[in-house]
């Protein structure tokens, strides 16, 4: 195969006809010919050879040349390709027969007075290669591999702004349960797990899917579609709502058992509209619309509100909610409910509860009013009997402090005295008797756990730290953080605890300090402050932070 005059036309004629079958730019193929046809010719000239090809995108007129540039006379290695300032000299002309040129910036070079430089290019033209059938292969091969690598960036470049819409594509085949779909200009994939339900396709059957990711691989750009997200079904409600399409109902939440029941939360910016009249429709056709491409899943639509305690309630509708109880802290809920809503609250197999845990992002505790009365009824006997012990109380005077809501020794002892006289009953000497007794309980408390600490190993230097208790010390030391360093290196969630998900549930991790009360905020401004003490950080850097976010703060409220 040689470049012949009767051959050059062809490259340009292959070349369109390559770009428009594969939808890619015409130049990127002639990119490739190029590529191809140079490194056919280094096999002819020698690979130690910089040879470029560049074909004329007029008269498709391919021009072989050899490159050679100045480098220092240190770093030059490649003789073929590389020479040094004293070696290029000789060549540093106008060209006389215009088969070589040379190149600086760029651009050809027209002041030859100054000598070469380093960074200086020498092209001179070489013969055209007569390609064997084995170089023709190499060629042919290189063009379809960059062809291909064209094809797939236009792909993924295609496809990668479409994340996070709904597309509809053609079944191909199934693959072990993989669906293959063809959404036009590429294939994607639908896995067995996001489909639903057991749903099946055959080749042929249309199919509308979320795209929810696409990647770009070694075997080209993936395209992975769900139909079990839950935001398929909020862009299912954008396409069939106008008013969420124009921005006038927000869906705030969305939460999905794909196949069998959804909650979906909205609130309406507009007070004449009704959020969840409007995503029902005219005698429930909008949403039945939703529910005929989700395979008859049921779906609850709830109006979102600010308040969680009120959202939660209408979360766990169609269920009754008596009381609720928010653990801000722990970011847990406990819904009190009465004893035939139990069941309906819970659902079956803990679905509606599940649904509206993940809606509202809480762990949902739900219980009777007669298991809450049991469990208030054992608190309130507990404290009765820790007051009746430790301040040597009768019974009736204990449960009347517990029933004025003193729940620790430590609210009696430091109390001011007002409250205490507030009781009915209680005079000064009292007052002041109960509050003698209660620190001398606490002082009591506080020496043996000192010394109990003392005994684990617990130094000076973690006892005198502001901000922790005897009781904080002692837990710390047998948990074998016995001096500033140590504490210094703890994280603030293994102080005042947190939570994990785990396979999507939220698991508690305990804090050693939970116990007392610590909050994580706490938790990092005495870390934060050990560390400042050690030396381990710089106050000034802690300070500029401070500011930074403060700004951030107020920016965002000023948005």
């Amino acid at each position: 195969m040689a470049i012949t005059s009767a051959n050059q036309l062809e490259l340009l004629q292959t070349a369109e006809a390559v770009a428009r079958e594969k939808m890619i730019d015409p130049e990127l193929v002639i990119e490739a010919m190029e590529d191809s046809l140079a490194r056919a010719a280094k096999s002819r000239y020698g690979s130690e050879m910089d040879i470029r090809v560049r074909i004329d995108r007029k008269t498709g007129n391919a021009t072989f040349t050899r490159a050679r540039t100045v480098v220092e006379e240190e770093s030059l290695e490649n003789y073929q390709a590389e020479f040094t300032v004293d070696q290029a000299k000789p060549y540093f002309e106008p060209s006389r027969d215009g088969r070589s040129v040379w190149m600086r910036g760029g651009q050809a070079v027209t002041d030859f007075a100054g000598g070469p430089q380093v960074g200086d290019v020498f092209q001179e033209q070489v013969p055209p290669v007569d390609l064997g059938r084995i170089a023709a292969q190499s060629a042919k091969q290189v063009i379809l591999q960059r062809v291909r690598e064209a094809e797939r960036d236009r792909q993924y470049e295609e496809f990668k702004d479409r994340v996070g819409t709904i597309i509809n594509g053609v079944v191909k085949r199934e693959e072990y349960g993989n669906i293959i779909v063809d959404v036009g200009r590429g294939e994607a994939i639908l896995r067995r797990n996001e489909k639903i339900g057991r749903e099946s396709y055959r080749p042929n059957d249309r199919i509308r899917a979320y795209v929810k990711d696409v990647r770009r691989e070694n075997r080209g750009p993936q395209i992975f579609l769900s139909r079990t997200d839950p935001q398929f079904m909020a862009e299912l409600f954008k396409m069939e709502v106008p008013e969420i399409y124009d921005g006038v109902i927000e869906i705030k939440a969305v939460a999905r058992d794909p196949g069998s029941r959804a909650k979906i939360a909205v609130i309406s910016y507009d007070n004449s509209i009704d959020p969840v009249g409007a995503c029902v429709g005219m005698r429930g056709s909008r949403v039945q619309a939703v529910v005929g491409e989700l395979q008859g899943e049921k779906i609850d639509i709830i109006p979102w509100n600010e308040d969680q305690a009120t959202f939660l309630v209408n979360a766990l509708q169609p269920a009754e909610v008596s009381k609720v109880v928010f653990d801000e802290e722990a970011g847990k809920i406990e819904v009190v409910v009465p004893e035939g809503q139990l069941s309906l609250a819970i659902g079956r197999r803990g679905q509606n509860v599940r649904l509206a845990s993940q809606l509202t992002g809480l762990d949902i505790d739900i219980l009777t009013e007669e298991e809450e009365s049991k469990r208030r009824q054992a608190e309130f006997n507990t404290r009765t009997a820790l007051f009746m012990e430790a301040l040597d109380l009768d019974e009736f005077f204990a449960q009347l402090l517990v029933a004025e809501g003193f729940t620790d020794l430590e609210e009696v002892a430091y109390v001011e005295m007002d409250e205490l006289l507030a009781i009915e009953g209680v005079d000064e000497s009292t007052a002041e008797e109960l509050q003698a007794r209660a620190r001398d309980v606490l002082e009591a408390r506080n020496k043996a756990a000192l010394d109990n600490a003392r005994a684990l190993g617990a130094e000076d230097s973690l006892i005198e730290f502001e901000g922790l208790t005897p009781q904080m010390v002692e837990a710390l030391a047998k948990d074998g953080i016995k001096t500033l360093e140590d504490f210094a290196t703890c994280a603030d969630w293994e102080l005042a605890g947190g939570w994990t998900t785990v396979n999507g549930q939220r698991v508690k991790d305990e804090g050693l300090l939970e116990p007392f009360g610590v909050s994580l905020e706490e938790a990092q401004t005495m870390v934060m402050t050990a560390r400042v003490l050690l030396g381990w950080v710089d106050p000034t850097e802690l300070e500029a932070d401070a500011e930074e976010d403060g700004e951030t703060d107020e920016e965002e409220a000023g948005a």
